[in-house]
């Protein structure tokens, strides 16, 4: 009987292992055949193949006589057969991209195509019209992508980004629902009526404790009053550091109170409740104070160096996204520069713009009224989640998970809460049982965030 059952499973290898071969060798040549795609590179960790790509996208795909620039994208590849999570970072992906996976495609087992956004790196068009930096723009071009690569992958496809990402990934859906089957959007902040920002005030009058709040503000209260002693330590730390202001905010102290006013923000979207006990008192020295907010929100990233990495992001929160408008109510007479905390502020002159208002309510309104299969996961103390977006009751959901940052996932939600989720996301992408294998390289995690420090 032993020696039936081997030769049979002998006789199925055989059968198998080269008609496998054969559709992973086909995968190069189907990647080749697609026009506008190609190949820059491919390695093989064990049970998936990595591809870097480049995909020939219209500058504007409104007038393609305008001409062409080239999108870089990732192709995780895990099998034909297997869903195809759509990774929409909102910014630039790693100068030399490596294989990772975002939480949906380790819960699904599934294949990742991860698209860098237009204007970010080396995905910017040359010359660059910054006029077509838009929501619909970037969406249309994902839109192409997905149609190209479903010559491949006609399964089923989820779509997920985080922050940014996560927006992206919202306005995908808005204009182009028929693209994908679902859509995970983490910790996406819906600035829908952008001079209308209460929420993120009454925010930060709830957030934690009130010793741990109380303590967060007079750091901002103690670094504005020391200004004069404190400007001086940011313009040696520049001095040391290569650092400049002349292209964006100007000077050292412009850069020095926008970075003090972004400091409790930058708080809560990287730490939690536990670090509150690290806050300096009123009584430590200004290096001290000086050396706790650079580790909070850093000093080196309002300045020319820290920012050029960011301005299509600032560029289209000035136009399109909005930005936290804040009252700032505790800091009253301490800070010089009205209307600072703002993105034209950190632009260079020539990529300042007018804000257009319509883009988000018509997206807030789709997602409310419209939309399907949509997830939302938000952090309960992440600042980034005050302004949420609210789905439609159609197959939609919204978990907030309690105590989170800006970190907040699937895998961080109460227990049956994370089931609830998984099954979702498993049902929307119709998988059954997992693929892996014992001899499946085990890859690093992604979560989907950018950690500012200068590029």
């Amino acid at each position: 009987m032993r020696t039936l059952l081997l030769t049979v499973l002998l006789a199925l290898t055989a059968i198998t292992a080269p008609a496998a071969a054969a559709e992973e060798q086909d995968l190069l040549d189907q990647l080749k055949a697609i026009p506008g795609l190609t190949v820059v590179s491919e390695t093989q960790p064990a049970g998936y193949r990595f591809f870097v790509l480049t995909y020939t996208q219209p500058v504007d795909h409104r007038d393609p006589a305008k001409g062409t620039y080239q999108q870089r994208l990732t192709l995780l590849h895990r099998g034909t057969d297997v869903p195809v999570v759509l990774y929409t970072g909102g910014y630039g992906l790693a100068v030399s991209p490596a294989p990772s996976r975002t939480e949906p495609t380790r819960i699904l087992d599934a294949n990742q195509v991860s698209v860098e956004h237009r204007f970010f790196r080396s995905s910017r068009p040359v010359p660059a019209d910054w006029q077509d930096l838009t929501i619909w723009q970037e969406a249309t071009d994902e839109h192409r992508i997905v149609q190209a690569l479903r010559t491949i992958y006609p399964g089923r496809w989820i779509q997920t980004g985080a922050s940014k990402g996560g927006m992206t990934s919202v306005y995908h859906r808005r204009f182009y629902p028929g693209d994908v089957d679902g859509v995970v959007a983490y910790v996406a902040p819906n600035d829908r009526i952008n001079p209308l920002d209460q929420d993120y005030d009454r925010f930060f009058a709830e957030v934690g404790t009130e010793p741990c709040r109380r303590a967060l503000d007079t750091v901002q209260r103690e670094a504005l009053l020391r200004r004069d002693r404190m400007v001086p330590l940011l313009e040696a730390d520049a001095a040391r550091n290569g650092y400049t202001f002349t292209r964006t905010l100007g000077t050292a102290d412009r850069s020095y109170e926008m970075t003090v006013l972004d400091t409790v923000w930058a708080f809560w979207q990287y730490s939690t409740a536990a670090d509150c006990a690290s806050v300096p008192p009123a009584t430590a020295t200004d290096e001290q104070l000086y050396a706790w907010i650079d580790a909070v929100a850093s000093f080196g990233f309002y300045t020319d160096q820290g920012l050029e990495y960011y301005w299509p992001y600032y560029r289209q929160a000035a136009t399109q996204l909005g930005w936290p408008d804040l009252a700032f109510a505790h800091l009253r007479g301490l800070t010089r520069y009205r209307g600072l905390y703002q993105p034209n502020s950190v632009l260079p002159a020539e990529l300042r713009a007018r804000h257009q208002a319509w883009p988000m309510l018509d997206v807030d309104r789709w997602v409310r009224s419209r939309s399907e299969r949509m997830m939302f996961v938000y952090g309960q103390n992440d600042p980034w989640s005050a302004e949420r977006f609210a789905p439609s009751g159609a197959d939609s959901y919204l978990y907030v998970v309690p105590g989170a940052n800006h970190g907040a996932n699937i895998a961080s939600l109460p227990e049956a809460e994370q089931a609830a989720a998984t099954a979702t996301l498993r049902r929307w992408a119709g998988a059954t049982t997992a693929l892996r294998s014992p001899g499946t390289a085990e890859l690093p995690d992604d979560d989907m965030l950018v950690h500012r420090r200068p590029a």
